[in-house]
């Protein structure tokens, strides 16, 4: 069986954009982890996950939570340099 860590590491995701992932699903990591490992499999996948992580930091400028946009832009940035799209 594999273990989260072993999801992650093959579908080549951060803690960082799982919990981003969880936050804005609004479920557990390992379930996140998951479904990332799936979508970012696929262009379109990327562009979803990509659009949640920009809803969060949205979402956080909108509260004025400035710690919270920086640090969702950063691992939202990363995210899209380590699989680029057309975004």
């Amino acid at each position: 069986m594999l273990s989260i860590r072993d999801c992650l590491d093959y579908c080549d995701l951060t803690d960082d954009e799982v919990a981003l992932l969880a936050e804005h699903e609004g479920i557990p990591e390992p379930a996140a982890a998951h479904i990332a490992c799936g979508m970012v499999q696929t262009p379109e996948g990327v562009l979803v996950l990509t659009h949640f992580m920009l809803d969060l930091v949205e979402q956080a400028n909108a509260r004025g939570d400035k710690v919270k946009a920086a640090q969702a832009e950063s691992v939202c940035a990363r995210f899209m340099a380590d699989h680029p799209l057309a975004h």
